[in-house]
């Protein structure tokens, strides 16, 4: 096969109702050429010039390469020099250019290739979307004929635009030379098939996302409902008492001081400090966690600032404390109030002087780490009864963060309680629609002692135990399910015998009508609780007549 002999009609195949298309017998795309260009025009906007033109030109080349590789395979050609002069020609059958077919020299005193490229899609692409340039602008075309051309000949061939009709030229002309007959100048081009003009520019880029992402976070933030970045974090914040966290949260996060979170077990302390990390100057570096109270105390030490090999029985490498593993980030010290006396005067001592010592070491290492600590305990009575240092207290309590507990805000069960339905549902691969009003009542009446960690056990269970595709009270924890009204959802005052009604019509329907049952959660007998049912009765039934009247 020669040259001349490539036709389009033979090389693209595909099925007239769609599907497939081949093109040489690989895979090809048909592609918009306005979308090419706007895509052009958003790589330019993005990374600019010089990154936008690398991202293109190693594109061309190594789909030159790619096409070389396939036509040599895919025809018997009469002879190698027909298969390596087919490029232009393919440029010309795709409709990327109209080409003038560039003859091989041989000549040292003349270039290794060269041609004019009529009708050059990028050409028109770059005029329509940017305007005339000042530099040549084909470069996936020239990257295309260099990776073409280099594969052909089995060393590095690069072509150079030196006129082009994106530039005002009236035809684009391309040279094609080896990189020794270039000399020094290719040095201006090389850059662009390399991949350190890319780093350069994507690291540009990515310090532009990050202030573009603060300032959507700012925007965001400025926004009270939906909270989506607090909700990603597990934060459900519709109640006042909780955006108020959120609102102090966001605020202290833009400076490095210290924090103490307090609130009770379960409230939700580290997805605050967690959000705290995420919108700080620091969500880049490490957020690394640990529970106090829950490593013992001859280990907290080498937990929080490493050791030295030898420097105790099983140490048998050295190893890095979690100071130094957020280092550039954030440590959160859960549990505060159970580190021991001993660690607080250490503990402090690594606050002020930001540096630690690692168990077995005489050396200090500098750490850039900011510190927020938790603790569900009254660390100010700790104080007082000596068994927490002062000086220690005041030196986390820079700032201080209460967070309340789930009976604080009751605007959120409801919210929280799907959310965990969801994932609930999603893990156990069951569809669950949602809550019955039975349910919802029997959880915002519910003092939730656990908090928010209890809520989310309670959902698990509800999920996992659901006979269809409903959560009712039968599905709830038995203590939930019998729990009695409370003044705190409505703010109303009710009478003594308006709550032993409520109460026990709760229970009742808790036990699921069961009256035997209900009188032994109530701690009375059975006929105390028929009697009692009578009463309710009794009144109920006047309570109608009265609204008849009236």
């Amino acid at each position: 096969m020669r040259v001349a002999d490539l036709d389009l009609r033979e090389l693209l195949q595909f099925e007239p109702k769609g599907g497939v298309m081949t093109f040489g017998g690989q895979r090809t795309l048909l592609f918009d050429a306005v979308a090419l260009g706007i895509l052009r025009k958003e790589l330019i906007a993005t990374l600019g010039v010089s990154a936008a033109r690398g991202v293109l030109t190693r594109f061309g080349y190594v789909h030159g390469r790619r096409t070389a590789e396939t036509m040599r395979d895919a025809f018997p050609w009469d002879d190698e020099g027909e298969w390596k002069r087919a490029g232009a020609k393919l440029h010309s059958l795709a409709g990327l250019v109209v080409a003038e077919v560039p003859e091989a020299k041989a000549a040292s005193d003349g270039p290794f290739a060269e041609g004019n490229w009529h009708e050059s899609y990028e050409a028109e692409q770059h005029l329509l979307h940017l305007g005339q340039a000042s530099e040549p602008v084909c470069w996936t075309l020239t990257g295309f004929a260099s990776g073409y051309l280099s594969f052909c000949n089995g060393r590095e061939i690069y072509c150079v635009e030196d006129r082009c009709r994106g530039k005002g030229d009236a035809v684009c002309h391309v040279v094609g030379r080896p990189r020794e007959e270039w000399g020094a100048a290719i040095d201006g081009h090389l850059p662009f098939y390399q991949t350190h003009c890319l780093d350069a520019a994507l690291s540009e880029l990515t310090a532009e996302l990050k202030r573009v992402e603060q300032k959507l976070r700012a925007q965001r933030s400025a926004k009270r409902a939906p909270d989506r970045e607090a909700e990603a974090l597990g934060i459900i914040a519709q109640s006042a008492g909780m955006q108020r966290v959120l609102q102090l949260s966001r605020r202290v996060a833009k400076v490095d001081s210290t924090v103490l979170i307090t609130g009770e077990s379960g409230a939700g302390k580290e997805r605050v400090a967690h959000l705290i990390h995420v919108e700080s100057t620091r969500s880049a570096g490490p957020f690394i966690a640990i529970n106090c109270g829950a490593v013992p105390e001859g280990l907290l030490e080498s937990e929080l600032f490493g050791h030295a090999k030898g420097a105790f029985t099983g140490a048998s490498q050295d190893r890095p404390g979690l100071f130094e593993a957020a280092n550039g980030g954030t440590l959160f010290l859960d549990e505060i109030g159970e580190v021991p006396p001993p660690m607080q005067v250490k503990l402090l001592r690594t606050l002020q002087e930001r540096e630690v010592r690692r168990v077995g070491e005489n050396k200090n290492r500098h750490v850039d780490v900011r510190v927020l600590a938790a603790t569900n305990r009254d660390l100010l009575a700790e104080v007082n009864a000596a068994r927490f240092r002062q000086d220690l207290y005041y030196r986390l309590r820079v700032v201080e963060l209460r967070v309340p507990p789930l009976r604080e805000r009751r605007d959120d069960i409801l919210l929280l309680a799907r959310t965990f339905m969801n994932e609930s549902a999603r893990r156990a691969g069951r569809k669950i629609s949602g809550l019955t009003p039975r349910a919802a009542q029997q959880l915002v009446r519910y003092g939730w002692p656990g908090n928010v960690r209890e809520l989310e056990n309670a959902m698990e269970r509800a999920v996992a135990l659901s006979a269809g595709t409903w959560l009712d009270v039968e599905d709830l924890p038995e203590e939930i399910g019998v729990a009695p009204p409370s003044t705190y959802a409505t703010g109303e005052i009710r009478t003594l015998e308006d709550m032993e009604r409520e109460y026990i019509v709760a229970v009742l329907g808790g036990a699921g009508g069961n009256k035997a049952k209900a009188a032994e959660l109530l701690g009375i007998g059975q006929a105390t609780l028929y009697r009692k049912l009578k009463e309710i009765e009794v009144t109920k039934e006047t309570n109608e007549k009265r609204r008849t009247k009236k």
